[in-house]
């Protein structure tokens, strides 16, 4: 009677490891799935927000950068927005801000541009950087941030 007991209870014991585990792993999947739909659905939203003309991402700018594009007016507070160029390191060489071209207060597309100096040390390891063109927000709600970064080849 002991040993079909034991039986019993190592068979529930393996069962019930095995329930456990299985949820885990779709757990698991069901997470990796939510955040991969959020990664291919940021990019989008950002674009629905911003576009920059010029320059383009993988181009080589000069100093000062020439930034042109078009945002949505909510993009912008007090008319501007602000724009940092970091090098291949994060690193800030260079901060500044666009302007907006016209009525910013309006949820339509709005054109902008502004000009951004930065300093590559002439000894850097690389020339690659990024954009980085952050939604203005006073508020500092973490809610509220969205930015749009493209790499660029910056000269010396």
């Amino acid at each position: 009677m002991n040993k079909f007991i034991l039986i019993v209870l190592t068979i529930l014991a393996a069962l019930l490891i095995c329930f456990f585990s299985f949820n885990a792993y779709i757990y698991n999947e069901k997470q990796a799935d939510t955040n991969d739909q959020a990664v291919a659905a940021e990019p989008a939203a950002i674009f629905d927000l911003i576009t920059v003309t010029s320059p383009l991402p993988e181009s080589k700018v000069e100093n000062p950068i020439e930034i042109k594009g078009t945002a949505r007016g909510f993009w912008f507070f007090e008319a501007s927005a602000p724009v940092v160029v970091v090098n291949w390191d994060g690193l800030i060489i260079g901060e500044g801000y666009i302007t907006a071209q016209g009525d910013w207060m309006i949820e339509d597309f709005v054109p902008f541009s502004g000009t951004i100096s930065y300093t590559l040390p002439a000894d850097s390891y690389s020339t690659r950087g990024s954009l980085i063109i952050r939604k203005d927000n006073p508020s500092g709600l973490p809610e509220n941030d969205k930015a749009l970064e493209y790499p660029v080849e910056l000269s010396i």
